[in-house]
């Protein structure tokens, strides 16, 4: 509805500056009405049409709740063992995360591996889990991150790195990319 009037307002202007000239005639008057307007009718569509525009948008999910809780934390400082703001580890982001959305989940990065459904990385999705080996020779999981948007083809996820703290990195970072060993939903 916006956009039909905004043509009609911008048709209107173009008209007046001389540059759109229409020579038509009308064999009766012609009127336009806005839904709401009190001289013309409100149809049906033109109810549909308003309630779509002001419908609610769609309740936050979970995981749009973890990820906004993780996100909270960026800049927070690298601390082993930490699940505070005064530092957090890897796996102390998504502890506290979920856990500040009522939802306990075990502390360390290998543990929290084998928690969900496993899933393919092109199948990603915001709230997913990701989990890497980030040391050389190393046969455990050491690393966790949280992905937070996932658009063409690009997983960025939010983790604690103990050079940078909390910070969101792409998978398609060389680092990140060589370093990941699989993806877990949970929801």
């Amino acid at each position: 509805m916006r956009k039909l009037l905004f043509l009609l307002a911008c048709c209107t202007f173009l008209a007046r500056c001389g540059v759109v000239k229409k020579n038509t005639s009308y064999s009766e008057d012609r009127s336009v009405h806005v839904a709401g307007d009190p001289v013309g009718e409100v149809t049906e569509s033109d109810v549909a049409e308003t309630a779509a525009e002001t419908a609610e948008t769609p309740e936050e999910t979970p995981a749009d709740a973890v990820v906004e809780t993780a996100l909270t934390f960026t800049g927070v400082r690298y601390r082993y063992g930490g699940t505070t703001r005064k530092g957090m580890d890897c796996s102390g982001l998504l502890y506290t995360s979920f856990l500040e959305n009522d939802i306990a989940l075990p502390r360390t990065s290998e543990m929290l591996s084998e928690e969900g459904k496993k899933i393919k990385v092109d199948k990603v999705r915001k709230g997913d889990l990701l989990f890497f080996k980030t040391q050389r020779g190393r046969t455990k999981i050491n690393h966790v991150g949280l992905v937070v948007d996932v658009q063409d083809e690009e997983v960025r996820f939010i983790h604690s790195t103990t050079s940078r703290g909390v910070i969101v990195s792409s998978l398609r970072e060389g680092y990140w990319n060589h370093a990941f060993v699989k993806a877990t939903r949970l929801f």
